[in-house]
């Protein structure tokens, strides 16, 4: 059976985290305490702060006005970054495993092969999904829920969403987009096995040559959107919105795909 109990693979998801951050502790502390990186944000108002290759795991950066900081390469696990402005942030090869990411706005930001792992969205008194809309997410690792979170306008080109069906120590952990907006977003070649995208809005959105196997796409709106090349094996596509879809005719795996004979 490849479906887990939601409660299972968030313990598998802590489990993981947990295994982490004591390699992190045993690798030693953040090389800045949260008032040095308040200074360094003081000698650069108005954006510009550099944090690259920076140690700062695990700590309280909640609310901080990071807009425009450069943070490539810079190693975020379990660092709480709740309500943080991030706008047009370069976070380029970031670390952010099982960071805390609840209402943080990551809005043009550059995430460009960062790691976005067992990422906390749940819990505390901020209720709200982070944004990443126009964000450059092209070649990210992501397993994450995000139910309903706005990635509208994203770059999501080559990026690793799908199951690593390699590694099932910790079990199948899967990526949630139920309800999100992903208007507009170029999903070219990116990797979205098993994803959960049920009743997500994919308007005009890029999925050429993108790997839907065994997604879930009930109740998507896919108007608009370039299919050419996607990969719908064994797919759930029931109840699919597809008008003036382009490419269906060179898409992958439809007579393999529940619910393709409604179309």
């Amino acid at each position: 059976m490849e479906t887990r109990p939601r409660a299972w693979i968030r313990s598998c998801r802590r489990a993981a985290c947990a295994s982490l951050a004591t390699l992190a502790t045993l690798a030693g502390a953040a090389d800045l305490s949260r008032d040095q990186v308040l200074g360094v944000l003081a000698q650069s108002p108005g954006g510009g702060a550099s944090f690259d290759g920076k140690d700062l795991s695990d700590l309280d950066l909640s609310g901080l006005d990071l807009r425009g900081a450069s943070l490539r390469g810079t190693n975020l696990f379990a660092s709480k970054l709740v309500s943080a402005d991030l706008r047009g942030a370069n976070l380029s090869g970031a670390n952010l495993n099982g960071a805390w990411l609840m209402g943080a706005d990551f809005t043009g930001a550059q995430l460009r092969d960062a790691s976005l792992l067992s990422v906390v969205v749940l819990g505390g008194e901020v209720r709200k999904m982070p944004t990443f809309k126009g964000a450059d997410l092209r070649g990210t690792r992501i397993i994450a829920d995000l139910p309903g979170a706005d990635l509208s306008g994203a770059d999501l080109g080559q990026a690793r969403i799908g199951v690593n069906i390699r590694n099932q120590g910790m079990g199948q952990m899967r990526t949630d987009l139920t309800g999100a907006n992903l208007s507009g977003v170029n999903f070219e070649g990116a990797d979205l096995n098993r994803t959960l995208l049920s009743f997500a809005n994919l308007r005009g959105s890029n999925l050429r040559g993108a790997n839907l196997f065994r997604a879930r796409l009930s109740g998507a709106d896919l108007t608009g959107a370039d299919l050419a090349g996607a990969d719908f094996t064994e797919a759930d596509l029931t109840g699919v919105l597809l008008q003036d879809a382009k490419g269906l005719a060179q898409a992958r795996g439809l007579e393999r795909a529940e619910g393709a004979s409604q179309r």
